[in-house]
C-alpha cells in the first residue's frame, strides 16, 4: 500500500473513533458507537499490514487471530459484575505494550539518528515507556482490588507523598543521562526507569481506598490513552497518537466529572488516602439505632398503594445480577400505572456507567433513567424509593457529618420521600465502611437478603 493511501486509511480509521465516542455519549447511540470502533481498528489492522515495511505476516496474523479468539472469549465469559476489573487488565495490557514496544524500539531503532533528532526520538521512547510502566502496575494493583484479591483499605505510608516526589524525581533525572547517550547504550538507564515508573504505579493506586476506584478505573483509562499516544510520537504513526489523544483526553475529562460528583478535586484521588475495606466494621460506638424490618408482604402492599417509585441501584444489584427481575418488576409497575423511574449516582458500581449498562442489558427504557442531578429534586414528592444494593451513594452522613470520611459528597436524598426501602444482604458497612444514618430513620425500611432473591419474592407477591 503507498504511503499516501495509508495516510488515508489512518485518517478515516481516526474519524471513526471520534465518532465512536460521540456515540458512546448516550445510551441510544452506544451500539451505534462501538459499530464505529469496531469498524475503524479494522480498518487500522488492515491498513497496518499493508505496510510497505511491513514483513512478519505470520507473526502478526498470529498476533492478530491470538488476540481475536481472547476476546471474544473474555467477552463471552465475563459476568457484568466482572467487568471493571476485567477493563483494569486491559489496561494493564496496553501499558505492559507499550513498555515492550518502547524497549524494542530503543534496541533497534530501524534508522540511525544523532544530535537532537536522536535526543527527541529518547525523549519519546522515555515517555511510552515511563506512563506504560506506570499503567501496568497500577491496572494490576486496581483490578486486584476490584476482584478482592487485595483489601481496598489504602495503603498509607509515612511520608507517602514526599517518597512519590522523589521517585518522580529520579524519573525526570534519569530523562537526561539518557537522551545524551549515543546508539543504544543507556538501555540500563531505561530499565531502572521502568522499575522506579512501575513501583510508583503500585504505591500510587495502593494508597486509594475503595471509594474511589471507579474514578481509578477511569484514570488508568486515560493513561493508557496518553500511552498509546507517546507511542505514536515515537512511531511516527499519526493514528496512534490521533487514538491516545482521544481516549486520554476523554479519560481525564471522564475522571474530573465524576470527581466534582464526589465533591472532590482529582489529585484527592490520585494522591490517595479516601476510602476503607469493603465491609468495615462501623464507627466506634456501633450502630446508631435498631432498623425497622419490613416483610415482602408488606413491601409488595407499599408497591401497590405508591404512584411514584424511584429504585436506587448499586453495586449489590450487579452483584447478585438482579437487573432482569427489577427489569420484570417496573414493568409490573408500569402497566399498574405506577411511575417508575430510576436514579443513578455518578459513582454507583464499580465502573463508570456500570448501573447504566446493567440496565441497559435488561431491556429497560432509557428515558426513565434519570442521572442524580436530574432526580434528586423529585425525590421529597416520591412515595417510595427502593434502594437495592446501594450504601454510600445515598448516605445522609454526607451532607451532614463533618466527621464522616464521604462527607461533602453529594448523595441521592432518598431520605426526604415518603417510604424508603432498603434491599441489603446484611448489617455491614458499605465498600467505604461508612456507617449509613439512613437505614435508622424513621421512613426507612430495611428489606433484608440477597438482591436477586429478594426482588423474585417481591414480584411473586405482586
Amino acid at each position: 500500500m503507498p504511503e499516501s493511501l495509508l495516510t488515508v486509511a489512518y485518517l478515516f480509521a481516526s474519524v471513526l473513533f471520534i465518532l465512536s465516542l460521540g456515540g458512546l455519549s448516550t445510551q441510544e447511540s452506544a451500539r451505534r458507537g462501538n459499530l464505529y470502533g469496531v469498524v475503524g481498528m479494522a480498518i487500522a489492522i488492515i491498513a497496518t499490514l499493508l505496510h510497505p515495511r511491513m514483513t512478519a505476516y505470520g507473526l502478526s496474523a498470529g498476533a492478530v487471530i491470538g488476540g481475536a479468539v481472547v476476546g471474544a472469549w473474555l467477552a463471552a465469559r465475563v459476568a457484568m459484575t466482572a467487568m471493571p476489573e476485567l477493563v483494569a487488565a486491559l489496561h494493564s495490557f496496553v501499558g505492559l505494550a507499550a513498555v515492550l514496544v518502547g524497549v524494542s524500539t530503543y534496541l533497534n531503532p530501524g534508522v540511525e539518528l544523532s544530535g537532537g533528532a536522536h535526543a527527541v526520538h529518547a525523549v519519546e521512547i522515555y515517555l511510552d515507556v515511563a506512563i506504560g510502566a506506570l499503567t501496568f502496575t497500577g491496572s494490576i494493583i486496581a483490578w486486584a482490588k476490584l476482584k478482592g484479591s487485595l483489601s481496598g483499605k489504602p495503603l498509607l505510608l509515612p511520608g507517602r507523598h514526599a517518597l512519590n516526589a522523589l521517585v518522580a524525581l529520579t524519573i525526570i533525572g534519569l530523562a537526561v543521562p539518557f537522551a545524551m547517550a549515543p546508539g543504544a547504550s543507556a538501555l540500563p538507564y531505561l530499565l531502572v526507569m521502568s522499575v522506579l515508573a512501575g513501583l510508583l504505579g503500585v504505591h500510587l493506586v495502593m494508597a486509594i481506598g475503595g471509594a474511589d476506584m471507579p474514578v481509578v478505573v477511569s484514570l488508568l483509562n486515560s493513561y493508557s490513552g496518553w500511552t498509546a499516544a507517546a507511542a505514536g510520537f515515537m512511531l511516527s504513526n499519526d493514528l496512534l497518537i490521533v487514538t491516545g489523544a482521544l481516549v486520554g483526553s476523554s479519560g481525564a475529562i471522564l475522571s474530573t466529572i465524576m470527581c466534582r460528583a464526589m465533591n472532590r478535586s482529582i489529585w484527592s484521588v490520585v494522591f490517595g488516602g479516601f476510602g476503607a475495606a469493603e465491609g468495615a466494621a462501623p464507627a466506634p460506638g456501633g450502630p446508631q439505632g435498631e432498623y425497622n424490618i419490613i416483610d415482602v408482604d408488606d413491601l409488595a402492599a407499599s408497591c401497590r398503594d405508591a404512584k411514584s417509585v424511584v429504585i436506587i441501584p448499586g453495586y449489590g444489584m450487579a452483584v447478585a445480577q438482579a437487573q432482569a427481575v427489577v427489569a420484570s418488576f417496573t414493568r409490573k409497575l408500569r402497566e399498574a400505572g405506577k411511575t417508575v423511574r430510576f436514579a443513578i449516582h455518578p459513582v454507583a458500581g464499580r465502573l463508570p456507567g456500570h448501573m447504566n449498562v446493567l440496565l441497559a442489558e435488561a431491556g429497560l427504557p432509557y428515558d426513565i433513567v434519570l442521572e442524580m442531578d436530574e432526580i434528586n429534586g423529585d425525590l421529597p414528592a416520591t412515595d417510595l424509593v427502593l434502594v437495592i444494593g446501594a450504601n454510600d451513594i445515598v448516605n445522609p452522613g454526607a451532607l451532614d457529618d463533618p466527621s464522616s470520611p464521604i462527607y461533602g459528597m453529594p448523595v441521592l436524598e432518598t431520605w426526604k420521600a415518603r417510604t424508603t426501602v432498603v434491599l441489603k444482604r446484611g448489617r455491614g458497612a458499605g465498600y467505604a465502611g461508612v456507617e449509613n444514618p439512613l437505614f435508622f430513620k424513621e421512613n426507612t425500611r430495611m428489606y433484608l437478603g440477597d438482591a436477586r432473591g429478594s426482588m423474585e419474592k417481591l414480584v411473586a407477591a405482586l
